[in-house]
């Protein structure tokens, strides 16, 4: 019986979990899409290139919608027994609310791995490989590109001419390339040879120019200047690449794992991020996961109630729980990125506070006692 039962309710949070996770992942993603569009038609990136960037950058989405969805679900699959009497029933055949809530728990601890496997390898990973296939195409926009004996606007700012690109395409000869990034003084710079060098660690694509000469006219047409040159380095930027940039951006700690971080903090790189920022992340990391925990002791006690309101009031009441710890995790974060909180206590501290207020209520329910305050949905006897 106690199986059939487990298999049962199990099945009562599975179901609207995996809708739910699915739908606010799909959201989440959609508010990238339009970028990722662009870089399809506009900027001719496969379209196979584009589901490998959207299946990267799931693994940041994920560690929000994981426990987001499981709280939704605790409370639509538990306000469902409860609103059928199928939780009074079950209390009437002499099973406490730990026993009920055993598979809830087993639920919400499937729910803390997929996190921390995601917070510890799958972020990271993710962030690099998208880094990588960021630049990739960067630099094959770049090097198929430009053709010979044609004007290339491509690049924000800049026109260039190439009067003869080789069959290997290593290199341009008889470069003519417009400037005019800056507006009181465009430039014309001529060249002998050009070539293009990437930067993996930049994500840009630079073109370097050999003998040739700098051609600037003021604003006013008043006054020439001219700058002969033996090696000269124009970084190229794509249209648009400025708002992909601010989009997708990806920072060393990002691509961390969580023990980079923790043999970084031990031998910290003086040209590489602070101190404050790398305990910060790292203890990010490690608490992010213990929210599917937190979540299901709220969620369990919060779920039982007699109202006929369905499903909506699940959905409601858990986006604004969740809306409200991360409005607390934000706040501690800058109040330990300042200085004002140890960073420990900043980044902890709304984990300690709602698992507390998870527990109260938590056997607050089990001992059918009336839980406060009265804004709760619970009440003694309720179920």
């Amino acid at each position: 019986m106690f199986s059939i039962l487990n298999r049962y309710i199990f099945r009562e949070i599975l179901y609207p979990f995996l809708m739910t996770l699915f739908v606010f992942t799909f959201v989440l993603i959609m508010g990238r899409i339009l970028s990722l569009v662009d870089l399809m038609i506009n900027k001719g990136v496969s379209f196979t290139d584009i589901l490998k960037l959207i299946l990267y950058l799931m693994p940041a989405l994920m560690l929000f919608t994981i426990p987001l969805a499981l709280i939704i679900a605790i409370l639509i699959g538990i306000g469902r027994l409860s609103r059928d009497n199928e939780f009074t029933v079950l209390k009437a055949c002499g099973l406490s609310l730990h026993r009920i809530a055993a598979p809830v728990m087993a639920a919400a601890l499937i729910a803390f791995g997929l996190s921390a496997l995601t917070s510890f390898f799958l972020i990271p990973r993710g962030n690099l490989e998208a880094k990588n296939l960021l630049f990739s195409i960067v630099k094959q926009k770049a090097s198929v590109g430009i053709k010979e004996k044609v004007f290339n606007d491509d690049f924000r700012g800049i026109v260039i001419y190439a009067d003869r690109i080789p069959v290997s395409g290593d290199a341009m000869e008889g470069v003519l390339l417009y400037d005019d990034r800056t507006i009181d003084e465009p430039s014309t710079i001529i060249a002998s040879r050009g070539t293009l060098i990437s930067n993996p660690q930049s994500l840009t694509v630079t073109l370097r120019l050999e003998g040739g000469s700098i051609h600037t006219v003021d604003g006013q047409f008043k006054n020439y200047k001219k700058v002969d040159f033996s090696t000269y380095d124009v970084r190229l930027d794509f249209k648009g690449s400025a708002a992909d940039e601010r989009r997708v951006k990806f920072s060393k700690l990002d691509e961390m794992t969580l023990w980079d971080l923790r043999r970084r903090i031990d031998d910290p790189d003086p040209q590489g991020p602070t101190m404050r920022e790398m305990m910060i992340e790292f203890n990010q990391r490690l608490a992010s996961p213990f929210t599917c925990l937190i979540f299901a002791f709220l969620g369990i006690p919060l779920g039982i109630q007699s109202s006929r309101s369905g499903k909506m009031r699940g959905f409601t009441l858990g986006l604004a729980l969740v809306m409200v710890y991360y409005v607390f995790l934000l706040y501690g974060k800058a109040l330990g990125e300042t200085g004002k909180l140890p960073v420990v206590v900043g980044v902890w501290a709304p984990n300690v506070l709602f698992m507390a207020a998870g527990l109260y209520v938590y056997f607050a329910r089990a001992r059918e006692r009336e839980i406060s305050p009265k804004w709760l949905p619970i009440r003694k006897g309720d179920g």
